[in-house]
């Protein structure tokens, strides 16, 4: 599977609600062992929120090597790659990792309590 960025979601991926989309897409291709390409052409901006959802949850099913194996990332700025590589390494040792995802947990519910 092939999936032109720019077509689903623009030439900004900023947003987790545009992130989930991707996610929704191509998780079941991954899940089934098939390979996908996300193809980044014409992108200009990014942020981690698009990663965290488009690339980062599929580690909670699919173990890091699965996902590097299977996903093909092309066209992408090297600043974007850079974000791709930090959310993988930190979604894959949050779901590996009991203590860390406890304090990561702990820390966004008491942010989550500082801000209503």
């Amino acid at each position: 599977m092939r999936l032109i960025i720019r077509e689903s979601v623009g030439p900004r991926c900023i947003v987790k609600e545009d992130g989930q989309r991707v996610y929704d897409a191509i998780y079941p291709v991954l899940k089934r062992g098939e390979a996908v390409t996300l193809d980044f052409a014409g992108v200009t901006q990014f942020a981690s929120p698009f990663f965290n959802f488009a690339i980062g949850q599929l580690l909670r099913d699919i173990d890091v090597e699965g996902v590097k194996r299977l996903l093909q990332i092309e066209n992408l700025l090297p600043d974007g790659r850079r974000v791709v590589d930090r959310v993988i390494e930190n979604a894959s040792k949050y779901h590996t990792d009991v203590d860390y995802r406890k304090i990561v947990d702990a820390i966004l519910q008491q942010q989550a309590k500082e801000s209503e």
